[in-house]
């Protein structure tokens, strides 16, 4: 270095434009790199989106399967078994062209007649248009009440010998609490426009024509239950004083009154009974932006004045 200015007199100009190569060459190494990890965030976000909001949703495919959808919690509008996501589910099934069998994989205590009955009736109409794709019902831990609503749209219920099956009821609960403000001398002040706008009111003390009227309310659902239960199950069924009273069953003795069609896994319903161990999950998988949708736009059409009306 100490000769070159010697031998080479544009050594500094050359120096300088060695130097402001190099700067540059820096630059574009770090605006590649910058580009690359901004790459990176893109495909992590677009990830985190895929997952969240649902866009990996079980596709159509031409390969045989069976089509497996899960019912798996309480039923209801604003929860995660309800009729929309269901309803979804089973045409998504029955519009893959592989689908040779469903199963309906439910693990429910109940909840919600109104969207229980819904997705009885949608099952019931989809099969009579796909008569050759039989819909099975496997049982879980439980399947009561609403489930079991549910359960009995299917051509077979098979369940594990310690499921709870059962639960064919309806109930609306409350509580009063006349008694708690008497005691620190709260005094109720009321007013209504209808004579009727109060009724059960937990504040007030029963009223035995409102008593009446909600019984009677109760009763012809439980009637409509009843009649979808044996509409559903036929012959298969072997009535006693208790089979509609709210009582449940393990499975093995749902098998022997008829509440049920046998024992079994969905693997085994799918591997023996359907001939395609082939399982493909078309169970909707909410996203988030329904979960915020649901939370931002929560109705109250599921209550009655504070009184819950439930399959349970």
């Amino acid at each position: 270095m100490s000769e070159q200015p010697q031998n080479n007199p544009n050594w500094e100009r050359e120096t300088l434009q060695q130097l402001a190569l190099a700067t540059v060459k820096e630059k574009r190494r770090s605006r590649q790199w910058g580009i690359f990890f901004k790459s990176l965030g893109f495909v992590y976000l677009y990830l985190i989106l895929f997952y969240a909001l649902g866009w990996n949703e079980s596709s159509s495919t031409t390969v045989e399967h069976t089509a497996l959808i899960d019912i798996n919690g309480v039923i209801g509008s604003d929860d995660a078994v309800n009729a929309d996501s269901v309803i979804s589910s089973l045409q998504a099934a029955y519009d893959s062209k592989g689908t040779k069998g469903i199963i309906l994989r439910i693990n429910s205590p109940g909840g919600s007649p109104v969207q229980a009955g819904i997705i009885n009736d949608e099952i019931k109409r989809q099969r009579k248009l796909h008569p050759n794709v039989p819909v099975y019902a496997v049982v879980q831990d439980i399947c009561a009440s609403g489930g079991y609503y549910i359960a009995v749209a299917a051509d077979k219920i098979y369940v594990d010998k310690a499921s709870i099956i059962g639960s064919i009821g309806v109930l609306m609960d409350g509580f009063g609490f006349t008694g708690v403000m008497e005691k620190v001398g709260v005094e109720r002040r009321l007013m209504t426009a209808g004579s009727n706008k109060a009724m059960l009111d937990p504040f007030s003390p029963v009223n035995p024509k409102h008593k009446e009227f909600a019984q009677q309310m109760l009763d012809q659902i439980h009637a409509q239950f009843i009649t979808v239960v044996r509409d559903g199950r036929g012959k298969r069924l072997k009535e006693t004083p208790d089979t509609f009273s709210g009582l449940f069953w393990s499975g093995e003795s749902s098998v022997e009154q008829g509440l049920a069609d046998g024992l079994g896994s969905s693997d085994y319903v799918a591997r023996e009974v359907i001939k395609q161990n082939n399982i493909v999950d078309f169970t909707a998988k909410e996203g988030l932006a329904d979960r915020f949708a649901k939370r931002l736009g929560a109705s109250v059409s599921a209550s009655f004045l504070g009184k819950k009306l439930t399959l349970e």
